[in-house]
């Protein structure tokens, strides 16, 4: 399998993203949108740093369960029901992707929505990962 992560020079720089991944030869792994629910079904956090850390552990530990790792993702759509609060404390955010992912960067998105299923989630992430 081989991932490869794409960023023309003619593109504005992109920073914590891939403007594109290409796999080859692998398998797809769909992850359903994560949010910051512990195990028992209730939201943890009161900053959107804190709940995009618990979603993303979410997120990894379905991707894990799957056979893979973060380096594995190839696509992440992260939704917020305030994008400025995540803009805000998009260095704190990017703290959190580093340590528990690297510096392999996905294909990414953000998207502001008015809410998301559980009322107190602020953020929520999915992804598509490519194995080998």
């Amino acid at each position: 399998m081989t991932v490869r992560r794409i960023n023309p020079p003619e593109l504005a720089p992109p920073t914590g993203f891939s403007h594109a991944v290409i796999a080859e030869g692998s398998t797809i792994v769909l992850l359903a949108g994560q949010t910051a629910l512990n195990a028992e079904g209730v939201i943890v956090g009161d900053t959107i740093v804190e709940q995009f850390e618990k979603a993303l552990n979410n997120l990894f530990t379905a991707l894990a369960a799957a056979g893979g790792t973060p380096a594995n993702l190839g696509k992440l759509t992260i939704y917020s029901v305030d994008p400025v609060d995540y803009r805000a404390n998009v260095r704190e955010i990017g703290e959190v992707w580093r340590r528990l992912a690297g510096r392999d960067y996905p294909a990414m998105a953000l998207v502001g929505v008015t809410r998301l299923w559980d009322d107190t989630a602020m953020v929520e992430v999915e992804g598509i990962a490519v194995l080998p």
